[in-house]
């Protein structure tokens, strides 16, 4: 992505856009080593975070000469159905930040908000704020592939209704599908700022990359992060 000199939205070059990225692990056949080799990557590439499942935490990741992580830890809570109970997904998150993680990528119940339970929805989120407040930060998975444009808009404002710090798209497990610049745009105009928004699921290449976040997206959760990157050039082209 390149801009002229009559813009003032800077140039996403690969060292920007690694900065937005978790760099995330959650097959279920992942072994430790396989997280080891993630964080070695994500520290070489420059990601802002590894996203991996809580039961690899605590997760050792290296320090820099000012004492902070070289990553940040992200897991997930509720992943990927988000049909468990309210009560489940908050002791899974508190166990998690206990063990480490600064971050937590909760799952809503989409059948709850397919049949208009926003404030159910909101409930559960809210359940899980409580458990890891602030400084942790709370994404929520609202699984767009899923949700009809009203009911991502309805959900969207029961997550920041509940204290959510981002709205995400996608687990990257259902059928439905994952994140499309359509649901990014969507979600970051109900959020308008306030909330962070994450793309995640399917977003396999430089130009997927940079669409959503021109989309309006914040973060974004990737797999591939290496292949990403390398269709970036110094100067934003891909």
């Amino acid at each position: 992505m390149t801009t002229d000199d009559t813009t003032s939205q800077p140039v996403l070059d690969a060292v920007g856009l690694a900065r937005l990225v978790d760099h995330t692990l959650l097959k279920p056949e992942a072994t430790r080593a396989d997280v080891e080799a993630l964080v070695a990557e994500g520290v070489r590439l420059g990601a802002y975070s590894v996203c991996v499942s809580p039961s690899f935490l605590p997760l050792e990741v290296p320090v820099g000469l000012d004492g902070e992580p070289d990553l940040l830890v992200a897991t997930v809570c509720g992943f990927p159905s988000g049909k468990h109970h309210s009560e489940v997904k908050a002791a899974e998150a508190a166990r998690a930040v206990r063990d480490g993680a600064h971050e937590v990528d909760m799952v809503i119940d989409v059948g709850a908000a397919k049949e208009g339970r926003f404030a159910d929805v909101a409930a559960d989120i809210a359940a899980v704020r409580d458990a890891v407040p602030a400084p942790t930060v709370l994404k929520v998975i609202i699984e767009s592939a899923a949700l009809s444009d009203d009911e991502i808009v309805e959900v969207c404002r029961a997550a920041e209704a509940s204290g959510a710090d981002f709205v995400k798209t996608s687990t990257g497990f259902h059928p439905a599908g994952g994140a499309s610049v359509h649901a990014v745009r969507l979600m970051a105009r109900t959020v308008g700022g306030r909330l962070g928004v994450k793309a995640s699921g399917g977003v396999r290449t430089a130009a997927d990359a940079v669409a959503m976040v021109e989309a309006g997206a914040t973060r974004l959760g990737l797999s591939g992060t290496a292949a990403v990157l390398a269709g970036l050039t110094a100067d934003g082209d891909y």
